[in-house]
């Protein structure tokens, strides 16, 4: 079990329950527009959010973002420790430091100095683009690992063990390998996530497989999702993987790929149960299904599921048809037995 590390009210490690974060893409030094979408963000169950410290006026506008945010802010700083000490000064709850590129060892110390003071936690951030070339010759994903860990021994040079460590890649393969190699050396928490996976379904298949491939194992604390877009992307993507690795409750969606049995838009039904079960956490299977001739046995282990039909839709739990309905009363018939498969409708 990695150790436990607080980011505000957030607890990473430790046997907690993994984390999701994101990250603004407002400018920083816009307080306003970046707290909209830090609302947004929270909206959709984001724990923890980082925003882009380039300059001091962006560490300056830390000091009212950090106070009106109701999630922990994270201040994402290279190069310059100076933007590192005012973040933290101004209500930062941790700093992202990029291995080797804030320069001589002393001006890591008057961070941690600061962190120290203030409570506040340190990430070793270290991507495919950071790699130290003194381990260049041991191949990258050792090498990319090896430079995060070289500048944890810093921290630790220091005096400073409230460290959490991520190394990414835009590489699936050699994120996964770089994250076991540090996991296997120590016992800090991980974040993990694909760096610059791209967008859309290519950015969710890239951040599936490697965060999914590392939670499977037991290693990973807290990740993020990485989408060329709106962040809230991100954070939908994360509560699907976590789902789908029963890592976090909620329901789990099933539906056939569809054939020419098929009586019903399944992909049209699918979406529309999907919104009528947003804000539900319980862990409960549902199935949508194109017809009866083999949907409600293969959706059988389903907690409640829809068939589709020629003249509507039939309703199954657990196997068992309870209700044959029109297409138009579908929504409110499913909503009725879905209270009943919850505990919450009439015995």
């Amino acid at each position: 079990m990695s150790k436990a590390v607080k980011v505000g009210p957030v607890t990473i490690g430790g046997g907690n329950p993994v984390s999701v974060q994101s990250m603004t893409n407002t400018k920083t030094v816009d307080a306003q527009s970046t707290l909209e979408q830090i609302e947004r963000l929270a909206g959709v169950g984001c724990e923890i959010v980082r925003v882009s410290v380039p300059d001091n006026d962006s560490a300056v506008a830390l000091k009212s973002i950090t106070r009106e945010s109701r999630l922990p802010v994270v201040a994402d700083v290279h190069f310059d420790y100076r933007l590192a000490i005012e973040s933290i000064r101004n209500g930062a709850a941790k700093v992202r430091i990029n291995p080797g590129n804030f320069g001589q060892e002393w001006k890591i110390i008057e961070t941690v100095k600061v962190a120290e003071e203030y409570g506040v936690s340190i990430r070793v951030g270290a991507n495919s683009g950071s790699i130290d070339q003194d381990f260049s010759h041991i191949g990258r994903s050792a090498a990319l690992a090896e430079s995060a860990l070289a500048q944890v021994r810093l921290l630790e040079k220091a005096g400073f063990e409230d460290i959490v460590i991520s190394v990414k890649a835009s590489r699936v393969r050699e994120t996964v390998e770089a994250t076991r190699y540090v996991s296997e050396k120590v016992d800090y928490p991980l974040h993990l996530g694909v760096t610059e996976a791209g967008f859309g379904l290519d950015s969710i298949v890239k951040s599936s497989i490697g965060i999914g491939a590392l939670l499977l194992n037991g290693i990973g604390d807290t990740v993020r999702v990485s989408i060329s877009g709106d962040p809230i992307q991100e954070v939908e993507a994360a509560f699907s993987i976590l789902r789908a690795l029963n890592l976090r409750p909620g329901p789990d969606i099933i539906s056939c790929p569809t054939c020419a049995r098929t009586e019903i838009n399944v992909e049209e039904l699918a979406r529309e149960v999907k919104q009528w079960l947003k804000g539900i956490d319980d862990d409960i299977t549902v199935a949508i299904m194109g017809c009866v001739v083999n949907g409600i046995g293969e959706g059988r282990e389903a907690d409640i599921g829809i068939a589709g039909t020629r003249a509507g839709g039939v309703i199954f739990m657990k196997g068992r048809v309870v209700e044959q309905t029109a297409r138009g009363e579908l929504e409110e018939r499913f909503k009725y037995w879905l209270d009943k498969a919850m505990g919450k409708g009439e015995n």
